[in-house]
């Protein structure tokens, strides 16, 4: 995870960085960033039943060698001078539809090695999520650093080698030996009992996903609500940072200054998480989370204050933002029923990333009409909007249940229906 996250957030800074200097539009900018990720979210919703089936440490090798190939066909076509814009458009929707499965393959593993680890849920997580903290910093350090040195597309160059040891780290040094099976079960009200029919098509395998995913409010609302915190994410990091470190005049080594704030205080705030989180109220922590790290980075942005307080204010949002994952990480997998973890994950993953493609896109298209601050502007409000009404909601209250699920070393079993929908 971490070698392969590393490279996708160098990608971040450096691909946005290469298209806009070299058309000066921010509407082709956006449109990069849209077609990466909508292959991104409708393929990984689509390969849930294939990840049960096939493994996850398979499907991670594979896709990551794929977004390899792609990723270093980037700068090799500049290079031989014969990548236009439509066929770099078709290498990001590629890289795109590649990650999409393979992220999905390291998420899957967690319960199982928490469960190898006997450890908590939110403390396996948590240590995920120090993962992904880790490589969110030294990304954007990278990121920034490579495209201000030796320009966007050594960096693009170095993203491709990622997945490349990334899927070398996973295909020889994972267990090989296959995983304990789990218990038969179904998802609550197929209709069909475990060992009485033959296993169900893809097709229908997903629709058990999606059935126990529309049956869990908690689950429901929770990816409602980051599919709308993730569009605004996805418009700040993609094209409204950019834009603003050109227009600004710092340049795209602040990009990586106050990613690397924020990813610095992420790790700290992840690793608090996973040492304590499972002793704290989940719903208390995950709001307070969000109030921290949301918000706030719209708003120092568009306030033109020096770059030592934007960085300042990005350590704070990414200390507050370390503990999100580590709880939403434990709610999904003590929830969701071991034999549909590949489904429910993907088609939630979907659904919460469903904005992203938009963000960068809606983001671009507003800077031109509006202005840089007046979209920042709007970006907080809509943040604090979001997550403030959403907390208000009863189902919340779920979050601070623990399952049986969660004891380690104990069988995880399906929920009944009514356990699924937390009644």
């Amino acid at each position: 995870m971490a070698v392969s996250l590393t490279g996708t957030r160098i990608s971040a800074i450096a691909l946005p960085w290469f298209v806009l200097v070299t058309t000066g539009s921010t509407a082709r900018t956006g449109l990069v960033v849209f077609c990466e990720m909508v292959p991104y979210v409708v393929v990984k919703a689509l390969t849930g039943p294939l990840v049960d089936r096939a493994g996850p440490r398979t499907v991670s090798w594979t896709a990551d060698v794929l977004s390899a190939v792609a990723a270093g066909a980037v700068p090799l076509l500049h290079a031989l001078d014969r990548l236009s814009f439509g066929p770099l458009l078709f290498l990001v929707a590629l890289i795109g539809a590649a990650r999409g499965p393979g992220d999905l393959a390291k998420e899957v593993m967690v319960p199982e090695a928490a469960e190898r680890g006997r450890m908590p849920l939110e403390r396996a997580a948590g240590l995920a999520g120090v993962t992904e903290r880790l490589a969110s910093t030294a990304g954007p350090a990278l990121g920034g650093s490579a495209v201000a040195l030796l320009g966007p597309l050594t960096a693009l160059a170095a993203n491709a080698a990622c997945f490349a040891l990334g899927s070398v780290v996973v295909l020889l040094t994972l267990d090989r030996r296959p995983r304990a099976a789990p218990p038969p079960s179904s998802a609550p009200g197929d209709g069909h009992e475990p060992g009485s029919a033959p296993e169900p098509g893809y097709r229908r395998r997903l629709g058990e996903g999606f059935r126990f995913l529309r049956r869990d409010p908690l689950l429901l609302t929770v990816t409602v609500m980051v599919g709308v915190t993730n569009l605004l994410d996805a418009a700040l990091n993609s094209l409204l940072l950019p834009v603003w470190a050109r227009d600004s005049g710092h340049g795209p080594s602040a990009i990586g200054l106050i990613g690397s704030a924020l990813g610095i205080a992420a790790v700290g705030g992840s690793l608090i998480a996973a040492a304590v989180a499972h002793r704290l109220r989940r719903r208390a922590v995950f709001f307070t989370g969000f109030l921290l790290g949301g918000a706030p980075r719209f708003l120092v942005l568009a306030l033109d204050l020096p770059l030592w307080a934007v960085a300042g204010v990005f350590a704070v949002s990414g200390f507050g933002l370390g503990f999100l994952n580590p709880i939403l990480g434990a709610v999904m997998f003590e929830r969701i029923p071991r034999p549909l973890l590949g489904r429910v994950k993907a088609l939630g993953a979907a659904l919460a990333w469903a904005g992203i493609p938009l963000g960068g896109l809606v983001a671009g298209v507003s800077v031109a009409a509006a202005g840089l601050a007046t979209v920042l502007l709007a970006g907080a409000a809509a943040y604090a909007l979001t997550t403030g009404l959403a907390g208000l909601r009863p189902e919340w209250r779920e979050m601070d249940r623990r399952r049986a699920r969660d004891v380690p070393g104990r069988p995880r079993e399906a929920p009944t229906a009514g356990s699924a929908a937390g009644t």
